[in-house]
This record gives structure tokens, C-alpha cells and sequence, in this order.
């Protein structure tokens, strides 16, 4: 078992790197990484910004392990911790998590090992520190550093925000001389603002935020349903995947409709029963070709590496929220797409949700800001990369992959269509005290005689007609833009009533003209491609070289893949915990014939080479000696 290394608060030169290699697998730290553990090893507060999948665990783990003492990591969700503590348990890491989840002898036994010094790591949930009896116990033992995960969840104006976060003041009040790192994957100016605030003088981190090896594409939403599985099957047959949706219903609905179409599917969201949704995250987390349709309940802390794609069937309410959700694909740093269809009728859904949520109106116009920022990444003509994460201050060229980037959409002259649309909505407001929707509005531009427009007379008005030269999706569109823009609004009265702005005055008077976004046809590449792996017809190393082409590399990957996968079983962990697909592809890579050299594979730490080495090199051995003739994993575990 790994244990902290020294009884000093500096550690000795080297130290962490050696754990890097010895415990994780891993020869060279990326980014940031290495400034923020000596900073926090010394003993410094540090605030780390760093994308997900980009290695923020490492920056509290090995300074847990480096100082004397427990770190005790502050993590949001009671149902990840386990997955959490079963993954730093195959690495030899003495980890254990206290919460409302575990028997009260559980929690005595975990109790006792903290305060006899026998944990490097201790997770608690952000209401049991603050509950009686958790100061008391953390006092009784030796605090190494306390690490605040998802930390944007302290902020009040944050996308995210957790009232239980606000106690974490309690920290640097009971524990002034112990390190305090706060860790999130989300934060605008104005959260690391209050991050900082909250938690007290500390050093910042900030890594860029891009993650190239996601393709971002957002569509016009049609038959959403359909679309969906055009997508799954046509680019992610047999992968596993995470799909959101804003109802609950809707999760449930959407995954029989997958199952109908062959796709494994499973739903998740708060209203099911606590064992139904522990069932579903397991099999999400074991199983390589599962697909999980949840509201966003489910994915705070996830940390399954090749999920392959996240889709979106409803428009998120914010770019924090995108930006975190569509971070669970791809975090292996190999190909994956961030997908979502997106329509008028999302807009209209979460303009009267934030008019109906009640609180100030500094908070509703915080919502709506976000919100609007949300809309703008859709709408952009641009790389939706660089407005990504210009909303996070970070400047960046087009990215060349996401769908604007791969097929520029053309932009039109809509000055003339909106002060058509604008003059319709103004119209019905001050010439007939009526306020509509978007479909009678259109319906009035295009000339539609329907038993409404009969019944009030719309077809005397000046505009009755004047739009037939765009159809009804054509003019969804324009309303959809316009309300991204601002130039058209949504009234409060939940009705999604359509109504003019100070900034529709100026389209109308001509002051101003309007430069629209033309749908088209969706992007659909034949095969992800990235910086990090290769498509769909081989398998890449880390590197991003294609090594892995020949019948015999893939006999061999694939061997390895099953005999990890009933490894897996036996233990009763995630595929991934045993190891990552990028390790499986470097063993193809380079064959390692003895224990050196197979402990020199990125991903192989002393404990996973004690663990798996016999079975892995006997398996490697046999590739090669006949075509098809790869060891069965059965026989290779048994090192037979």
C-alpha cells in the first residue's frame, strides 16, 4: 500500500514524479500539473482550473501522498465516491469515502483508520463535513490537505451552485496552516472570483480549456427521436455514449425508443429508485457499449475514460453546463462528438422557466445572461470552439473541428425577413391587443388560411402573406436567431408569446441590419478524426500514431480487451479502472516481453504490474507464434 512519504511538510526533490511513475503509471506530468503539487505539497492554497479529463485528481492525490497525513477531498455526489475510492484502490492507494451511503459500522471502521493514520485519502460529502461530529473526528486525526472538488459549486451565480459549499469556510478557520486546493473544469471570471473569496488567499491555475479531441456539431432539432438514432448507429454503433434531456419523462420515453432501434440504452434520472439508479451507473461504468439517457443528475464526477460520444436533446441552460457535460466524452484524449439538436421550442421552454423560478432579479437576469450566452454558441456562424471558450476568457484560432469549421454555414441578408416577422408580432400587439406564438405568426407571414387565422381576421392584416417566399422551417429559424440576438423576446406570462425589444425598433426603422444564419444539412463524417487516435478502421497509440492496422495488432487488442473485461468481473470494478483503452494500445504498440519493459507502458504503476503482469505478458506472448491464435484470457489469468 502507498503511504505519504515523509513526516515533513517539504518533500524531497523528485518525490512526486516518482510517484507519478511508480504509483500511476505515468513518465511526465502535463500542463500545470507539476506547479500545482509542489505548490500544494509545500504547503501553498491553490485554485486550479483545468479541464476535464485534463488531470485535476493528480493534483490533490500526489500531495496527499507526499505530505504526512490524510487528504481529505471534498467531492459533491455520495454516488461517485465509491467509483472514486474503488479506482485509487487499484493503485495501491489506501482510500476510503464517509457518507449517509455506508452502515454505521462502516463508518466507525472508517473512523478508526483515519485517526490510527491508516488512509491517504478520505472523500466526504460537503453536508457531512459541516454535520456534528465530522470537525471533531477530522481533529482527532492528521489533515495532509483538503482538496474542494467541482469547487464552481461554491458560487452563488454559478451554473451549478451547492448551498453546502458555503460551510467550507469552516476549513481555513479550524485548519489555518493546512493546504487548500479548490479544483473545477467550469468557472468564468466571475465564479473564480467568488471561489476565491470563499475559500481564502490562494495561488490560480488556469489551463486551457480546449478539448480538440471533441468535435462540437449542433443541428436544427426535427424528429429529435429520429435523429438521434441516425446519429448513434450511423457513427457510434456498439460505443458508449451519454445522452441528456431536461425531463425525466423524456429519459425513460428516449431510451425505449433507442432499445426499439438496437441500441443498449438505459434511463436515469432523480425520480427513480436509489437502487434502479445505482444499477444504471453500474452497468454505464462496466459495461464498454452502454448508452445512458439522463437529465443532468447523472455525470458530476464521472470518470469512465471512452465514452464516445454526449448528446443533447434539449438545449442545456448555460454554457457552464455544456462545456461540463459535453467534457464526459473523449476523456481517454482519443476521437469523440459532442452532439445536440436544438429548436425554437427549447428557447421558448427555458425563457419561461427562468420567468417562473422565482428570486431576485439579479438572479433571473444572471439565468438569462447565461442563457443567452447558451443560445449565441448556437447560433454563431463561427468556429463554436473559439466562442466556447472565449465565454471563459480564452482566446483561441478556428479549431477546424466542429461543424462550422468543417462546413461554414452561409449567412443572408435578414434585415428585410425580420422587420417582415418584427412588424407582425408589433401589429397584433397595438392594432389588436394580441399577442401569439411563433406558429401563428408564421402562419400569418406565409398566407395560411387556418380556422385561427380565419376566426380573429388575420388575413386583413398588412402583413397577411408577405413571407411566402421562406417556408415554415426557414422562418422558425429566423424567430429562433432573433431571439438569440435579442431582437425579439419571449413574454413572461408562459404562454411563449412572441413580443418586440427596445432592440426591435432598431431593425424596424432600419437602423440596423440583421446578418442571419442559413440551417444546413447536417455534418456527417464517415470517421472521428483527432490528434489522438486514428479512425474507425484502426487503433492508436497515445502518441497518435496508427500502429495498430494488421489482423494480428487487432487479434491482440481485442484479446486484451476481453481478458481486462473479465478481470474486471472478478474484481467487480470498471473495465477502465483495470486499465485504459490507451493503455491496451500501447501493449499492442510494443509488445513488452518482460516485466521491465512492460512496466515502462504508460498506465502500468508498481501495483497494476504486481496485479495483471503475469496474465498481460502471457498473453502478449502467444500473438504472433500462429495467425489466430491468440491465448484465451482464461488461460492467460491462470498463467497456464
Amino acid at each position: 500500500m502507498v503511504s505519504a512519504t515523509t513526516t515533513t511538510e517539504v518533500p524531497a526533490p523528485g518525490a512526486a514524479a516518482r510517484l507519478l511513475r511508480d504509483v500511476f503509471g505515468h513518465s511526465s506530468f502535463r500542463g500545470h500539473q507539476a506547479e500545482v503539487i509542489e505548490h500544494v505539497a509545500g504547503g501553498g492554497n491553490g485554485i486550479v482550473l483545468m479541464p476535464t479529463g485534463g488531470g485535476k485528481s493528480l493534483c490533490y492525490q500526489i500531495p496527499a501522498l507526499l505530505r504526512a497525513g490524510t487528504g481529505v477531498v471534498i467531492s459533491p455526489l455520495i454516488a461517485l465516491m465509491e467509483d472514486q475510492v474503488t479506482a485509487v484502490r487499484e493503485l495501491g492507494i489506501r482510500a476510503a469515502f464517509l457518507n449517509s451511503s455506508i452502515d454505521l459500522a462502516a463508518q466507525r471502521e472508517v473512523a478508526r483508520a483515519y485517526t490510527a493514520g491508516e488512509l491517504d485519502l478520505l472523500y466526504i460529502a460537503p453536508e457531512r463535513l459541516t454535520a456534528p461530529g465530522t470537525l471533531d473526528l477530522l481533529r482527532r486525526g492528521r489533515v495532509a490537505l483538503f482538496a474542494i472538488d467541482e469547487a464552481h459549486c461554491v458560487s452563488q451565480w454559478g451554473h451549478d451552485f451547492r448551498p453546502d459549499y458555503l460551510g467550507l469556510g469552516v476549513l481555513a478557520e479550524h485548519w489555518p496552516a493546512v493546504p487548500r486546493v479548490a479544483l473545477t473544469a467550469t468557472a468564468t471570471e466571475a465564479t473564480r472570483r467568488e471561489i476565491a473569496e470563499r475559500l481564502g488567499p490562494a495561488r490560480l491555475f488556469v489551463s486551457s480549456f480546449d478539448r480538440p479531441n471533441i468535435r462540437y456539431r449542433i443541428e436544427p432539432k426535427s424528429a429529435v427521436r429520429d435523429q438521434l438514432v441516425r446519429f448513434i448507429r450511423g457513427e457510434h454503433p456498439g460505443e458508449c455514449g451519454i445522452v441528456y434531456a431536461l425531463a425525466r419523462r423524456t429519459t425513460e420515453e428516449l431510451a425505449a425508443h433507442l432499445r426499439g432501434n438496437g441500441i443498449h440504452a438505459l434511463a436515469y434520472h432523480a425520480g427513480m429508485d436509489a437502487d434502479a439508479r445505482r444499477q444504471a451507473q453500474r452497468e454505464f461504468l462496466l459495461d464498454d457499449a452502454v448508452t445512458i439517457v439522463a437529465t443532468i443528475a447523472f455525470g458530476m464526477g464521472i470518470d469512465k475514460p471512452d465514452v464516445r460520444f454526449v448528446a443533447h436533446v434539449d438545449l442545456p441552460k448555460s454554457v457552464e453546463g455544456y462545456y461540463q457535460e459535453t467534457g464526459r466524452a473523449g476523456r481517454d484524449g482519443e476521437p469523440a462528438d459532442a452532439w445536440m439538436a436544438y429548436g425554437l421550442a427549447d428557447v421558448v421552454r427555458l425563457r419561461h422557466l427562468i420567468a417562473q423560478s422565482g428570486g431576485d432579479s439579479a438572479h433571473q437576469r444572471g439565468a438569462q445572461a447565461r442563457l443567452d450566452a447558451m443560445l449565441a454558441l448556437c447560433e454563431t456562424p463561427d468556429c463554436r470552439r473559439a466562442n466556447m471558450l472565449a465565454y471563459f476568457g480564452e482566446r483561441i484560432e478556428p479549431c477546424g473541428n466542429c461543424d462550422t469549421c468543417l462546413a461554414p454555414p452561409l449567412t443572408w441578408d435578414g434585415t428585410e425577413a425580420a422587420q417582415k416577422l418584427l412588424s407582425t408580432v408589433v401589429r397584433l400587439d397595438r392594432e389588436r391587443r394580441q399577442r401569439y406564438g411563433a406558429g401563428q405568426i408564421v402562419d400569418i407571414l406565409r398566407g395560411k388560411l387556418t380556422p385561427r387565422v380565419s376566426a380573429n381576421r388575420h388575413d386583413k392584416l398588412s402583413t397577411w402573406g408577405i413571407g411566402a417566399d421562406l417556408g415554415d422551417s426557414e422562418w422558425r429559424a429566423v424567430v429562433r436567431q432573433l431571439l438569440a440576438r435579442g431582437d425579439l423576446a419571449i413574454a413572461a406570462d408562459g404562454h411563449g408569446v412572441l413580443v418586440a425589444t427596445d432592440r426591435s425598433w432598431e431593425v424596424l426603422r432600419g437602423e440596423r441590419g440583421i446578418m442571419l444564419r442559413r440551417d444546413l444539412a447536417p455534418v456527417r463524417p464517415k470517421a472521428p478524426r483527432g490528434p489522438s487516435g486514428a479512425g474507425r478502421g484502426g487503433v492508436a497509440t497515445a502518441s497518435g500514431a496508427d500502429v495498430v492496422q494488421s489482423p494480428d495488432d487487432l487479434e491482440l487488442f481485442e484479446a486484451l480487451r476481453r481478458l481486462r473485461g473479465a478481470t474486471a468481473r472478478e474484481r467487480g470494478v470498471p473495465a477502465y479502472v483495470v486499465f485504459h483503452d490507451s493503455t491496451l494500445r500501447e501493449l499492442v504498440a510494443r509488445r513488452p516481453a518482460t516485466e521491465a519493459a512492460l512496466a515502462e507502458v504508460p498506465g502500468i504503476g508498481k501495483a497494476k504490474l504486481e496485479a495483471y503482469g503475469e496474465a498481460v505478458l502471457a498473453l502478449i506472448a502467444t500473438a504472433g507464434q500462429t495467425p489466430g491464435a491468440v491465448l484465451d484470457p482464461g488461460v492467460a489469468q491462470s498463467g497456464q
